[in-house]
């Protein structure tokens, strides 16, 4: 059952990428990158509106086409290659402070970056957060590497080590090691209020919903958004065959 929420969905969507140019409006599957983040957002009935943050005049007339709002355009120096994106989280919140006169009850973050996303996983997200007792809920994908396994750092002697050094017998099997997570960008809930008062996400409490990695692609290069062509090619034939 959907519960009726002030729930507001925003995209964070910069224009100046140097891992790969363009991406956000680069076509992906027969339509911009950023289009996949505000049809997926517009798909989960909590979500009551959707805005787009962007320095970008291409990105915001990309956003507007798709159906996003596009209030404002981000200040430059919220979009420089050092720009922490928590600081771009709370310009947004202010200006809906300031021009509405409120914050909304629930905001939710869904990167542009992570096309093969389903909508379900947000509102996973939205059921865990509503539960209470958290401050933010994220996503998370199970680790490939582990730093009490096959994780290694460089000593001050030139040698290599594990990132963390088993306490008593060094685990000889992977899958004897501690369960470890990457966290993935597929989608964040928080509570705006934490946000304005707090600098950054595990200052607060933090549960987390578990995706299946090939949903957790995260594109930041080149190959990264070849990948994401694939499996995007790879579930429309296994649609087109189930039908």
């Amino acid at each position: 059952m959907v519960k009726h929420i002030n729930a507001v969905g925003f995209i964070f969507a910069r224009g100046g990428s140097k891992g790969l140019p363009g991406k956000n409006t680069r076509s992906l599957g027969g339509k911009p990158l950023i289009a996949w983040a505000i049809e997926q957002g517009k798909s989960v009935a909590r979500i009551r509106r959707l805005i787009v943050s962007t320095d970008s005049a291409e990105i915001a007339e990309v956003a507007r086409a798709y159906g996003a709002e596009v209030p404002f355009l981000r200040p430059a120096e919220l979009a420089k290659d050092d720009s922490d994106e928590w600081s771009s989280w709370r310009h947004a919140l202010d200006y809906l402070k300031d021009s509405e006169g409120c914050l909304p009850e629930i905001m939710v973050s869904i990167p542009a970056t992570a096309p093969l996303r389903l909508p379900q996983d947000v509102d996973d997200c939205l059921d865990q957060y509503l539960m209470g007792g958290v401050d933010m809920v994220i996503t998370v994908t199970e680790a490939h590497r582990n730093p009490y396994f096959n994780m290694v750092k460089s000593n001050s002697d030139g040698s290599v080590g594990l990132v963390i050094s088993p306490q008593g017998e060094a685990h000889a099997r992977r899958q004897d090691a501690p369960v470890v997570y990457d966290m993935t960008t597929l989608a964040y809930v928080v509570d705006p209020l934490f946000v304005m008062r707090h600098a950054s996400h595990f200052e607060g409490r933090v549960r987390a919903i578990q995706v299946p990695p090939e949903r957790a692609i995260d594109i930041d290069t080149l190959l990264d958004f070849e990948i994401a062509e694939m499996l995007i090619k790879k579930r429309e034939k296994q649609k087109n065959e189930s039908k």
